[in-house]
């Protein structure tokens, strides 16, 4: 049985939510996005949780998506732009809403893009 996507455990108040793919670098699959919008939900109504961190498993943090998973079919078009209204866009709402305080624990390398004007 393949392990779950997502590690949750609750202690001393904080959420800790790990993305649990590191064979993928925790790459997005769809399952880890229900498994991770599930889990902010909770937390967003558990009074006994005050903080959400969310880490990865193994050596990074997350690659992004798990593009093994849109491999195209013969015949088929794949529409990202379908992805990201199904699964990103509703995450960062989700985050954004979230009224406790998200914290990411970045393992691994870390990249951002020019800083805004």
């Amino acid at each position: 049985m393949p392990e779950e996507p997502l590690l949750v455990s609750i202690a001393d108040g904080v959420a800790t939510l790990t993305l649990n793919r590191p064979e993928r670098l925790n790459a997005f699959t769809a399952a880890l996005h229900e498994a991770l919008a599930s889990a902010l939900a909770q937390a967003a109504v558990d009074e006994a949780i005050r903080a959400v961190l969310i880490t990865g498993a193994g050596r990074g943090f997350c690659a992004g998506q798990d593009l093994s998973e849109r491999r195209p079919v013969p015949g088929e078009t794949r529409d990202a732009g379908q992805g990201l209204e199904r699964y990103y866009n509703p995450l960062v709402r989700r985050l954004r809403g979230l009224e406790k305080p998200v914290i990411a624990g970045v393992n691994g390398v870390a990249a951002m893009g020019p800083p805004r004007t």
